[in-house]
């Protein structure tokens, strides 16, 4: 039997990476992005710039990855398998839960990225993230979903779902957490049940 499993990656390919992206998020904490080059990150990072260029084409190149990376990670995240026996309800706030707890767990990156120095490319890759999970959400519930009864046009609906959380999370981030996952997720769907807008996890 073939294994599909996602072969593994050397682990001193990992850790270069690691370090430059450690190092990229430091420099951007400092300065605009704009003023950021390869070889202030070589630098930052403790590598020479030919290593830079054996994983990135250029600083482009190592935000789509980067941005790559963060949705592969919150997808996984997403994506645990639920407790048993838990209504469709619970599963989409634990699946919240467990979004909220890997943003929290990686603070640091995420507070530069999604916060302090907001860049476009992680928000972006964000919301569509969100808005996929929308659509599917309300093509899971079809013409039992509050939307649909209420006559709210689709993209309209996801429109506003995704951007309801997104701009809850950041909004979150930007005041450094004040909450914990599970109150943030919980308060999130007390909200949402008031405004006839289907859950979008």
């Amino acid at each position: 039997m073939k294994d599909s499993a996602k072969p593994r990656t050397d682990p001193r390919i990992v850790r270069t990476r690691q370090l430059l992206k450690d190092a990229f998020i430091e420099l951007l904490q400092e300065m605009d992005i704009e003023k950021i080059s390869v070889n202030r990150i070589a630098e930052r990072a403790t590598i020479n710039r030919v290593t830079f260029y054996l994983h990135y084409r250029d600083i482009p190149d190592m935000l789509e990855k980067m941005a790559d990376d963060m949705i592969e990670e919150l997808q996984a995240a997403v994506e645990q398998p639920p407790p048993p026996s838990r209504s469709s309800d619970d599963i989409d706030s634990v699946k919240l839960v467990n979004l909220l707890e890997h943003i929290a767990a990686n603070a640091k990156f995420y507070k530069v990225v999604l916060g302090k120095k907001r860049t476009p490319i992680f928000t972006e890759r964000l919301l569509k993230m969100l808005s996929e999970s929308v659509a599917l959400r309300m093509k899971e519930l079809g013409s039992d979903s509050i939307m649909t009864k209420a006559g709210i046009q689709k993209d309209i609906a996801i429109w506003y779902g995704s951007a309801s959380l997104i701009g809850t999370i950041v909004a979150w981030i930007q005041h450094d957490m004040p909450y914990t996952p599970q109150y943030l997720a919980k308060q999130f769907s007390l909200l949402r049940r008031h405004q006839f807008i289907d859950k979008p996890l």
